[in-house]
C-alpha cells in the first residue's frame, strides 16, 4: 500500500510515485533491460531534429505564445484535415500544450467541478486517476477484460448517473495495445449524446496503429462539439523528451481550458514547437516509416514472449503488449513485475495498478516494444532464465 504522506492533500493521498518511474528505477538498480517505461531508444526523424536545431540557431529560444507558436497550430490544423477530415480554426480551436499529459490536465480542471463524475475505461492511464482526484471529481471504471479487451455496453451504460459530466477515452489504448473499432465508437458516442455529455480523447498512439485505422471519436455524429480531441508529438514522431501536445476542440471548450493551461505551464519548448510544425508539413510518409519499424518489433517480441510460454494478447496499436503471467505459474503481476530486474535482469509493468478492479487486472504485465531489435532480443533472452513460478509468488 502506497504510505501516506503527512503534508498531501486528502484527494490525492494513495497516488504515490507512478508506477513507471518506479519500474524504471529498478531497472537501474539492478542493470536491467527496461522493457518497462514506453519511451523509445531509436531516434525520431532527422529531418525533425535538424529543425529542432535550426530553430534554436534562428534564436526561438524565448516564450511561445501561451496558446502555442501560431506555424504549429497551423500546422496540427492541417494534420487533422488531412488525415480525418476534421476542420479545426488553428487560432480558437488549436492548443499546443505541454505534453499529452497536461492537455488532459488542463482540461478535466477545467471542465469538472467538484463531485462530478468521470467514466473511463479500465486498464487507465495513471494520470486519469490523479487528474479527476485534483479536479475533486469522481471516477467510474467500465472494465476491458481480456482476451479481446471489449467493454460491455451495458456496463458501460450502468455507469452514467446524473452526476456524470464526461467520459475519457484513449485510443489506441495504454497499456493493453487496444484500438477501439467503429462499432464501439459509434456506442461511445450515443452514450454521450444520449447523456448530454463531454468526451476527452487520448489519442497520441494515433500513428500507431498497425491493422486497420485509427478512428477519432470527434468523426462520429454529435461529437465534434462536445469532445476535445488530444494527441502529442512524442508519439507520433518518437521525441518524448521534447513534451509538446496538443487539444483540438470547440471555441467553448477551447477557452475552458485554455484558461486553465495558462496557470499550468503557460507555455513550453518554443524550438520543438516549431520543430514539430515542420515534422507535421512532411507528410505522411514520416508516420508510415516509423509505423513500420514498431510493427516489426511488435511481431519480433510478441513471438518471442509467446515462445517463452506467455499468454500474449492482439496488438492492434500502441508500442505496448500485455500478457497474462499465469501460464508460466505466477498470479500477482505487481509481485512478478518487481522481483523481476533482480531475478533476470528485465524490467516490466504490472497492469494491476491501472484497474480499479483488482482481480482482473492481477495477472496481467506490459512489455514494450519501442526498443531496438537487439535490445529485444537480449530481454528475451534474460525473460527465457525465468524459473517456473508457484501460484502467488
Amino acid at each position: 500500500m502506497p504510505q501516506r504522506l503527512a503534508h498531501l492533500n486528502a484527494r490525492l493521498q494513495g497516488l504515490g510515485t507512478t508506477i513507471f518511474a518506479e519500474m524504471t528505477a529498478l531497472a537501474v538498480r539492478h542493470d536491467a533491460v527496461n522493457l518497462g517505461q514506453g519511451f523509445p531508444d531509436v531516434e525520431g526523424p532527422a529531418a525533425i531534429r535538424d529543425s529542432a536545431i535550426a530553430a534554436i540557431r534562428a534564436g526561438h529560444n524565448q516564450y511561445a505564445p501561451g496558446t502555442g507558436v501560431p506555424a504549429l497550430r497551423t500546422a496540427i490544423a492541417e494534420h487533422q484535415r488531412r488525415r480525418y477530415g476534421l476542420t479545426f480554426d488553428a487560432d480558437t480551436e488549436v492548443t499546443v500544450t505541454a505534453g499529452a499529459t497536461e492537455a488532459i490536465a488542463a482540461s478535466i480542471l477545467a471542465l469538472c467541478e467538484v463531485g462530478d463524475e468521470v467514466v473511463t475505461f479500465e486498464p487507465y492511464y495513471d494520470s486519469y486517476a490523479a487528474n479527476i482526484a485534483m479536479a475533486g471529481a469522481v471516477r467510474r471504471t467500465v472494465t476491458l477484460r481480456p482476451p479481446d479487451f471489449r467493454f460491455d455496453l451495458d456496463e458501460l451504460v450502468a455507469a452514467i448517473t446524473p452526476r456524470t459530466r464526461m467520459i475519457v477515452l484513449n485510443t489506441p489504448h495504454n497499456p493493453t495495445g487496444k484500438v477501439f473499432d467503429t462499432d464501439e465508437l459509434r456506442h461511445i458516442a450515443e452514450v454521450c449524446v444520449d447523456n448530454d455529455l463531454l468526451a476527452i480523447t487520448d489519442e497520441v498512439y494515433e500513428h500507431l496503429v498497425f491493422e486497420g485505422r485509427h478512428i477519432p471519436l470527434a468523426t462520429l455524429d454529435g461529437m465534434r462539439e462536445r469532445t476535445v480531441t488530444i494527441s502529442s508529438a512524442g508519439k507520433s514522431f518518437s521525441f518524448t523528451g521534447w513534451k509538446v501536445g496538443w487539444a483540438c476542440a470547440s471555441p467553448a471548450l477551447t477557452a475552458a481550458l485554455r484558461t486553465t493551461k495558462q496557470f499550468l505551464s503557460f507555455t513550453n519548448g518554443t524550438p520543438f514547437q516549431h520543430a514539430v510544425a515542420h515534422g507535421l508539413s512532411l507528410g505522411d510518409e514520416v508516420f508510415d516509416e516509423l509505423t513500420s519499424r514498431y510493427r516489426e518489433r511488435r511481431d519480433q517480441l510478441c513471438a518471442g514472449l509467446h515462445a517463452l510460454g506467455f499468454e500474449v494478447f492482439d496488438v492492434g496499436g500502441t508500442y505496448f503488449a500485455t500478457v497474462d503471467i499465469r501460464p508460466l505459474g505466477y498470479d500477482d503481476g505487481l509481485d512478478f513485475c518487481i522481483r523481476l530486474p533482480e531475478r533476470v535482469g528485465v524490467a516490466a509493468v504490472p497492469e494491476v495498478v491501472f484497474y480499479d478492479d483488482k482481480q482482473v487486472g492481477a495477472p496481467l504485465v506490459r512489455f514494450a516494444f519501442c526498443k531496438s531489435e537487439a535490445l529485444i532480443d537480449e530481454g528475451l533472452a534474460r525473460l527465457a532464465k525465468l524459473p517456473p513460478g508457484r501460484r502467488g509468488r
